[in-house]
């Protein structure tokens, strides 16, 4: 699990923000919506590998990119609005920013909010608990400041680490479809109903499911559907063949 480095100056200065309908950002430096069908765009991998199966598709076909997932991590979109003021408080500043990281990540603009419920001590190695929500799932991050910190000192320097993962169906979706799109022997993308949001452990199975017909796929290397098992790290969806 990466972690991510972070600072807050403590002067009167503004906070980047990063995600869409809550807060987070500058200061401090941290790293990221609900369920939807699959995609727009035109056609499924292959045209030639059709499957013979009618009806076993999941429930959600994929057939292109999910249009809420954005490029970038810096896209106006993802600002978390409005940020803390000039005068606010070490706290609030970091509640602000690690929304921005959590949206950052996920690149699917959400509503979020953000609670340290007993405050982010400013303390040299001091570790603190906050809880980030996306779209009513609920990350719990672990703040840990710098050894070197003094008190008094302009800038404070932290490391934010999630202690969980989050599935995210637009973003599951559009990673489905972004690492097959390319290829000329699959085709019929679908997967199970993902939840809009689910905080998950890392690196864990999930229990849900996706599928693609693969034209050398089966017994027979005739063509068969391939079930893929769904993780989540903390920037990427991946998946995995269930035998």
């Amino acid at each position: 699990m990466r972690i991510s480095k972070n600072l807050i100056a403590l002067a009167a200065v503004g906070i980047l923000a990063a995600g869409c309908g809550s807060s987070s950002s500058d200061d401090s430096a941290g790293s990221s919506g609900s369920s939807g069908s699959a995609g727009s765009a035109s056609q499924a991998p292959s045209e030639e590998a059709k499957a013979p199966e009618p009806g076993a598709d999941l429930a959600v076909p994929v057939t292109g990119p999910q249009p809420d997932v954005l490029a970038s991590s810096s896209d106006p979109k993802l600002k978390v609005t409005p940020k803390p003021a000039n005068g606010a408080s070490f706290t609030e500043k970091v509640e602000h920013k690690l929304q921005e990281d959590l949206l950052g990540r996920l690149k699917v603009p959400g509503k979020t909010s953000a609670n340290c419920p007993d405050g982010v001590t400013q303390k040299a190695s001091a570790v603190s608990i906050c809880n980030v929500t996306y779209e009513g799932a609920t990350v719990p991050y672990e703040i840990e400041i710098s050894e070197k910190y003094k008190p008094g000192s302009f800038l404070t320097f932290y490391n934010s680490t999630p202690k969980k993962g989050l599935l995210v169906a637009k973003n599951a979706y559009d990673r489905f479809w972004t690492a097959n799109k390319g290829r000329s022997d699959i085709s019929k993308l679908s997967c199970e109903e993902l939840p809009a949001a689910k905080a998950v452990d890392e690196e864990t199975e999930t229990g849900f499911h996706c599928q693609y017909w693969g034209k050398y796929a089966g017994e027979d290397g005739k063509g068969g559907f391939v079930k893929l098992g769904i993780k989540v790290n903390r920037h990427n969806v991946d998946f995995f063949e269930v035998r």
